[in-house]
């Protein structure tokens, strides 16, 4: 592929990724993923990966900021906490 990008003539999706993320990032991401479907995740973090974390930082009154961090509801936070309180009760 050659060294200039005619950015003008780019497909809408590239064109998006060169001005989010630059020309060089773009072009290896063409390179590495061309013609595979790719989906996005809605969540940046792993549920049980951040869960893990999420008990590990809970100090008794986080459970909104951990919420926010992660991106997950606090509904889901209370269950992630209810479900590991009852663990350690058996």
């Amino acid at each position: 592929m050659s060294n200039e990008v005619e950015v003008e003539t780019l497909h809408r999706f590239f064109h998006e990724l060169d001005e989010l993320i630059g020309q060089e990032a773009m072009l290896t991401f063409y390179q590495q993923y061309r013609g595979m479907q790719i989906s996005v995740p809605s969540h940046l973090y792993d549920r049980k990966l951040c869960a893990q974390r999420i008990i590990a930082d809970y100090d008794g009154t986080n459970q909104q900021a951990l919420a926010r961090k992660y991106g997950y509801s606090q509904k889901w936070i209370q269950r992630i906490l209810h479900s590991e309180k009852e663990c350690h009760r058996l």
